[in-house]
């Protein structure tokens, strides 16, 4: 392998089993409200939106996006809340009914396992788990500085009345605890009634396009250029923006700037993918199979194994390899910070692989033919 350089990071260190998530049961101002104290949210990557001093972060490292993950038994409700930044729910189990609109009467929609629903900034939005008591949501959010969590304001008023308030710097003070209540003047303001009116509307027919259900997903098999190449290749499903495939045919059903890109990779049993490297970061998220990440060049590798449930953040302009080493696929998600295609560049010996079988990458890096390519 032609690989020319390691940053030395050790592969384990990206490693956030499920195991190591710690949940936190007060995060938000509306975690003492009836039908809505049985919360569980747990911020793996980034800080994202949370409102409690409490809560631990897995990786506080900037990716540009932050995951964090909802957990609620059967019936409990998150309520209605708006994001400045894109807000994007992968349902990894159960059944999650969501609404939005400024009294969360806009529309509903259902969401399960597999599902990815991506629901639009500057709306009000809540969910409820009307699926069984252990349903799980990862949740990502877009830029490393998102604004925070605005609650509609009738939550805030609920609150109150429970001894919680919120200061501007979105931040819980929880009287019951003892803390003084914070002076008005260093309290959120709420939205207006005119402010709420004047927010965008979205019917149940522009929500349903947001949304891609899992047998909605369009699997590419000739997505990177190693796939010609014995023991290596995957399959690549688009979800949002443009990601890192290679297949020029690939297309995002969801395509508005998030801040990221989301796709889903398939490998199979005893394949792998790479070694290559993007130069942004990479999150990925095991749904199943054992994936083993090879992090560093030839002679310098460091290696980790993620099961399913876990989290692995791979370093931006580190080479890496994607293997399968179970008995079953691995399926797993893909997130790429930022809104532009991530162009990968592959190990030489593979390149050289690849011309062999007269595949090469054209001027825009999409795969073609060797043989129709200009010569360089």
């Amino acid at each position: 392998m032609n690989a020319k350089s390691s940053d030395g990071v050790s592969a384990e260190s990206r490693l956030i089993r499920y195991e190591d998530l710690v949940p936190c049961q007060l995060a938000f101002i509306d975690c003492k409200l009836p039908g809505s104290d049985r919360k569980l949210n747990y911020s793996i990557i980034g800080p994202g939106v949370t409102q409690s001093a409490e809560q631990v972060v897995n990786l506080a490292e900037p990716h540009g996006f932050a995951l964090g993950v909802a957990a609620m038994p059967h019936g409990v409700t998150n309520n209605l809340h708006m994001h400045y930044t894109a807000e994007v729910f992968m349902i990894y189990r159960g059944e999650w009914t969501f609404r939005w609109g400024p009294d969360g009467m806009d529309g509903e929609i259902v969401g399960r396992a597999g599902d990815t629903l991506s629901i639009p900034t500057w709306i009000f939005r809540g969910f409820t788990n009307t699926g069984p008591d252990d349903s799980w949501i990862f949740t990502l959010l877009g830029q490393d500085e998102s604004g925070g969590v605005v609650w509609h304001p009738s939550i805030l008023d609920n609150a109150a009345e429970h001894g919680l308030y919120l200061t501007r710097d979105n931040m819980m003070v929880d009287t019951a605890t003892g803390a003084p209540k914070p002076a008005d003047e260093d309290l959120i303001v709420p939205l207006s009634d005119s402010d709420i009116a004047a927010m965008r509307s979205y019917t149940p027919e522009q929500m349903r396009a947001r949304m891609v259900a899992v047998d909605e997903l369009v699997w590419s098999g000739a997505a990177t250029l190693d796939h010609v190449v014995p023991g290596h290749g995957c399959e690549i499903a688009p979800v949002i923006g443009p990601g890192m495939s290679e297949d020029r045919d690939a297309d995002a059903k969801i395509r508005n700037p998030h801040g990221f890109s989301l796709e889903y990779m398939r490998i199979e049993p005893g394949q792998q993918v790479g070694p290559f490297r993007v130069s942004p970061k990479q999150v990925l998220i095991v749904r199943k199979g054992s994936l083993e990440v090879v992090l560093g060049p030839e002679g310098s590798e460091s290696r980790a194994r993620a099961e399913p449930w876990s989290t692995y953040s791979v370093p931006g302009d580190a080479w890496r390899t994607y293997r399968s080493v179970g008995n079953v696929p691995v399926l797993m998600s893909v997130t790429t910070a930022g809104d532009a295609r991530a162009i990968i560049e592959w190990d030489a010996d593979l390149v050289e692989q690849a011309l062999t079988a007269n595949l090469g990458r054209d001027p825009n890096g999409y795969l073609a033919p060797a043989s129709l390519l200009p010569e360089n």
